[in-house]
């Protein structure tokens, strides 16, 4: 897709940015937790390409490089820097059941969303963003660019200007430190987890809406309860995020909605 640099036209380029649009915008959303800032950013990252659009070598991809600039922006965003403790979710629950204005609006996105609910699938995206910012920021970026959107080692090394051996290791550690969340928290893997986003969100917003029923049907239970290795059971839910937009979804306004309250939790 990508062209050399001497060839690459502003026309070409602009072609290409809006092709990859989507996706850079929804990377930045699952970094931020922010739709606005995630749009920003995406915008800024298109004015600084466009402004060092000489400079493109063409050694790495034009998806790789525009990637790097939206990462470099966003190390610096402080949606990004802050990082979410463990139990944000726990503490973010809390203060959603005192304030029944929240709840309230929360049950108004589900009635607007043509779906009428919130999807199994919006739950584990909406459960990895939250776990995945209470890595190290360097663990956060490796793990989403490798196994969210599918860069090789080495375009991630170019994206976060790191060698082989930081890069492999930080994807280590995320990949061992999320399986070790999910392991303890997730209802899906242990019937005593913490995490009430998966068994109660729908009874919470819906109540008679039976969605345990439901995630029992879901792969992730039939795995957790054979034993399957956490890696598997890792990979399985980086498989049903792959090609899922936030910004898309049926539930995507409460999905957005949620996020924002999870700061408040965290203050």
């Amino acid at each position: 897709m990508s062209q050399n640099h001497a060839t690459l036209s502003v026309e070409a380029f602009q072609q290409e940015y809006l092709e990859l649009h989507a996706r850079l915008t929804s990377y930045l959303f699952r970094l931020t937790a922010n739709r606005q800032d995630a749009e920003d950013l995406a915008h800024d990252t298109y004015l600084k390409a466009i402004k060092n659009l000489n400079g493109f070598a063409g050694k790495a991809s034009l998806k790789t490089w525009l990637f790097a600039i939206a990462t470099n922006l966003a190390r610096d965003h402080h949606r990004v820097q802050q990082r979410w403790k463990e139990d944000t979710q726990d503490r973010c629950r809390e203060d959603t059941q005192a304030a029944p204005e929240k709840v309230e609006k929360m049950r108004a996105f589900v009635a607007e969303s043509p779906a009428e609910r919130y999807e199994f699938h919006e739950h584990i995206d909406y459960c990895f963003t939250c776990i995945a910012k209470s890595l190290d920021i360097e663990q956060q970026l490796t793990v989403i660019l490798r196994e969210i959107y599918g860069f090789k080692i080495s375009d991630i090394m170019e994206i976060l200007g790191q060698t082989e051996g930081r890069v492999k290791y930080a994807l280590s550690q995320a990949r061992s430190k999320l399986s070790e969340i999910y392991q303890r928290r997730c209802e899906l893997v242990n019937k005593n987890g913490a995490c009430w986003q998966c068994g109660e969100i729908n009874d919470f917003i819906r109540p008679g809406h039976s969605s345990q029923q439901q995630l029992h049907q879901i792969e992730i239970r039939k795995q957790a309860e054979s034993g399957t290795a956490r890696e598997k059971l890792l990979d399985l839910r980086f498989a049903l995020i792959k090609n899922f937009d936030p910004f898309s979804a049926p539930g995507a306004a409460l999905h957005e909605y949620l996020l924002k309250l999870m700061p408040e939790s965290v203050r």
